[in-house]
């Protein structure tokens, strides 16, 4: 159902999209992105409770791995509710403001990842570059001062973007074409001019996720040719499978985003599922997927898991 009038924003009711075209399926699509949500929420929440309980896990590594484990639950439960609300019950409704306040948390729990792997790009540098040196570097303290500039950093940048929002005029169909509120998405339903939005939504995505790439970028160009120096093969070795678990989580992180971004851009001739499975994919993969790379490539993670669940008798 579609509304065409002009309304105010706090009268305004969106309608999300399930799968288009694929609707009497709902029910059967539901069952892998259940499972991918169990996955996400256990996975993530026992690379959390490891790193509490493990003595050993207390470490700058693994804390900075707690906060990556945070900001992939934060992710997952931000659309958690209305996409499997879709799937199981159709309920498609979503008020301004909730959308409003799932866009800006989808948001923030991104620029946080991408603000963690950077930190976490630091970690390895200094791990490496300067390993006598390390725990004073990235003292408990700092650590902490990490992840308030990372929640800080987030908040100050999105906050104006979605709060634009506010000042636009819906009076085109209020029907959303993805499963979750998607900053882009609503912006198209507006009959107001959107320029101001479009500017700063893309000042604050350049500004942390693409500043963000490129320090992690930069960050592996010193890490490899510190690697390089190193007289010792087998040291040479040793130093790089250390960064193997975080080139992986980069590498779900950004290649998901940068295909949404393409599909967005050159797919418009795609089929609407097509946009719609992949928009999905970018928020679920990386919360999926980064406790198992480091549960499988981390053997003091693997050690810690596999203690957790042998004494909890699974």
């Amino acid at each position: 159902m579609s509304i065409f009038q002009n309304t105010t924003s706090s009268s305004i009711v969106f309608l999300l999209t399930g799968v288009p075209g694929l609707e009497a399926f709902h029910i059967w699509i539901s069952i892998p992105f259940c499972f991918l949500y169990i996955t996400a929420l256990s996975g993530n929440s026992l690379i959390l409770f490891a790193i509490v309980t493990q003595p050993s896990l207390h470490e700058p590594m693994y804390y900075f791995l707690s906060m990556l484990s945070t900001t992939d639950l934060g992710l997952s439960i931000s659309t958690l509710a209305t996409v499997l609300g879709i799937f199981w019950f159709n309920a498609r409704k979503i008020s301004f403001n909730a959308c409003l306040l799932q866009m800006f948390f989808i948001k923030l729990f991104t620029v946080m990842e991408s603000s963690v792997l950077l930190a976490m790009a630091f970690d390895r540098f200094v791990a490496i570059s300067n390993p006598l040196r390390y725990a004073t570097i990235l003292t408990d303290s700092r650590i902490v001062q990490i992840g308030v500039a990372v929640v800080i950093r987030g908040t100050l940048m999105l906050t104006p973007m979605v709060a634009l929002l506010k000042r636009l005029s819906y009076c085109r169909s209020h029907v959303l074409h993805h499963s979750y509120c998607f900053h882009p998405d609503v912006m198209k339903l507006s009959c107001t001019d959107t320029r101001i939005n479009s500017v700063v939504g893309l000042t604050a995505m350049i500004s942390t996720v693409g500043v963000d790439s490129i320090l992690i970028l930069l960050s592996y160009v010193l890490i490899i040719k510190t690697v390089l120096s190193i007289a010792s093969p087998e040291e040479r070795k040793n130093a790089f499978s250390t960064c193997i678990s975080h080139i992986g989580a980069v590498a779900i992180f950004y290649i998901p985003l940068i295909s949404l971004s393409f599909v967005h851009r050159f797919g418009k001739r795609a089929p609407p599922y097509v946009h719609t499975m992949i928009a999905n994919t970018y928020l679920l993969i990386p919360p999926v997927m980064n406790p198992i790379i480091y549960s499988v490539k981390t053997k003091q993670i693997r050690r810690a898991v596999i203690k957790i669940l042998h004494s909890k008798n699974i």
